[in-house]
């Protein structure tokens, strides 16, 4: 029997899925197994791809009344203030949703929180679609909020568990697929803006928030019913709770690795006082993970408020620029999201192997600052040429949140901890990422008013307090074999 204390034994993994066994004899040589394959992954595509669902609808439920937000507050006769709690109310549901979701994944298990969460964006989707009311609105859009923070946990946890640990398509470049699919999503909500805004009478444009919110059942539903014929735990996970023959059954099932547990395995959990628990949140303070969790949670905070306060007031800043119709903001957008934030993020995914997530996003956060500056030394634009370089400018932001820390945020949260403290790392990044796209949710609309444009001056301080982070603290995860730390003190 073969003895997978070496890449080269490993290797042997590489053989026909019915070829020579590879024997796994504790937790340990299934995460080498994971990350040092080469072999077809079989099933593990399509689990990541499923994976990517949740972010996919995070992302359009975030979009989707971006453009209805002004038709919202109309309807119900919105104050400034509950024009704001209406649009962060899914933010205030993904705080609380982060923090028990980081739990639940490495209490339970991957599988059992994927496979429950997405019933919240069904109920949810509906629940808005039918609002009689702001406050049954916001009351479903925290619901939403609450399957989106369980969501992104297990989600992150899914792309780094079934992924290699280097080369294209690595674990850094899996996870930060997660950016391109998100403005995937942004995009094709405001494809169903525009569609919509086309067909329906214009006696009938108040359905227009309606009906796109209500779309975001149809996806979850979709979902829901493909992802219980492919989806299966996270071989890791398993193998670290003691169940080697689970985790031997996910390696021949997702990856066709004829995986075979010895007589002599080591059925036990990997290390006891990793268990999971709400003391891991502690953890994530303490030792070597106390400036990795401080660089994560300073790059997903200034990417948050930085790109939901840009995103999500888009249409506005458009339509003050060019002073256009609803339908050439529609346009801008969608064209600023796929052109330069989308490219941006399918570049990420194709150069973090090679330069590494630490470059890409302080070259991210460089671009940003420059757009934010220019923006706010450019005001509100006298004339057709400043209204282009303003777009510009938009553009240039969105591409650097595609390119750096749109895509590695996540990369920093969920590479930074191994799989023991994987899913309360990222909960734990999540909730205070949430805060931070609460804060700037609530605040831009009123920010808006009393500073035009110059909130780009105050929108400009998370791209610098990033980029001063990684200054001061020089940590790679890509090609980082973060895994081995659950078992290097056994």
């Amino acid at each position: 029997m073969s003895d997978l204390t070496s890449l080269t034994q490993v290797a042997l993994a590489d053989d026909t899925p019915e070829g020579k066994a590879v024997y796994i004899r504790q937790p340990g040589d299934v995460a080498r197994l994971v990350n040092h394959s080469n072999h077809a992954r079989n099933n593990a595509r399509i689990i990541m791809a499923i994976a990517l669902g949740g972010v996919f609808l995070d992302a359009y439920d975030l979009g989707a009344l971006a453009f209805g937000i002004k038709d919202v507050a109309r309807e119900f006769h919105l104050t400034p203030t509950w024009t704001g709690i209406v649009a962060s109310a899914i933010t205030f549901g993904a705080i609380v949703g982060a923090l028990v979701g980081g739990y639940l994944t490495d209490k339970i298990g991957r599988y059992r929180v994927f496979m429950a969460d997405m019933f919240f964006f069904v109920f949810a989707a509906l629940a808005c679609a039918l609002a009689p009311n702001e406050y049954i609105l916001a009351a479903a859009r925290f619901i939403m909020g609450l399957g989106v923070g369980i969501d992104l946990p297990v989600a992150m946890a899914f792309l780094a568990e079934f992924s290699r640990l280097r080369g294209r398509g690595n674990k850094a470049a899996s996870i930060s697929l997660w950016c391109p699919t998100w403005y995937a999503a942004i995009s094709i909500s405001y494809l169903l803006v525009l569609m919509l805004y086309a067909v329906l009478p214009e006696s009938h444009t108040d359905w227009l928030w309606r009906l796109i919110l209500g779309f975001g059942a149809v996806p979850a539903i979709v979902i829901i019913a493909i992802r219980s014929r492919y989806m299966s735990e996270s071989p890791v996970w398993a193998a670290n709770q003691g169940d080697l023959d689970g985790a031997a059954q996910i390696l021949r099932r997702a990856w066709g690795i004829n995986a075979q547990v010895a007589s002599d395995a080591d059925r036990q959990p990997v290390r006891p006082v990793r268990r999971a628990g709400w003391a891991n949140y502690g953890t994530l303070l303490k030792g070597v993970y106390l400036k990795r969790t401080l660089l994560a949670t300073v790059i997903a905070v200034a990417s948050s408020f930085a790109y939901n306060a840009v995103a999500f007031g888009l249409p506005i800043i458009i339509s003050s620029f060019l002073a256009q119709s609803m339908l050439t903001t529609i346009l801008v957008s969608l064209a600023l999201n796929l052109l330069f934030a989308f490219t941006g993020g399918l570049l990420a995914v194709r150069l973090v192997p090679r330069f590494g997530a630490w470059k890409m996003t302080t070259l991210g956060y460089i671009l940003q600052f420059i757009a934010l500056l220019s923006l706010a030394l450019i005001g509100r634009p006298a004339d057709g040429q400043q209204a282009a370089l303003a777009i510009a400018m938009l553009a240039l932001f969105l591409f650097g949140q595609g390119v750096g820390p749109g895509s590695h945020s996540m990369t920093f949260a969920s590479l930074s901890y191994p799989t023991s403290l994987r899913g309360v790392g990222v909960g734990f990044n999540q909730t205070l990422m949430r805060a931070s796209s609460t804060v700037s949710l609530f605040l831009f609309p009123l920010l808006s008013v009393s500073l035009d444009t110059g909130v780009f001056w105050v929108i400009g301080l998370a791209p610098f307090a990033g980029l001063l982070a990684l200054l001061l603290i020089r940590w790679e995860p890509s090609g980082y074999d973060i895994d081995a730390e659950d078992f290097s003190a056994k």
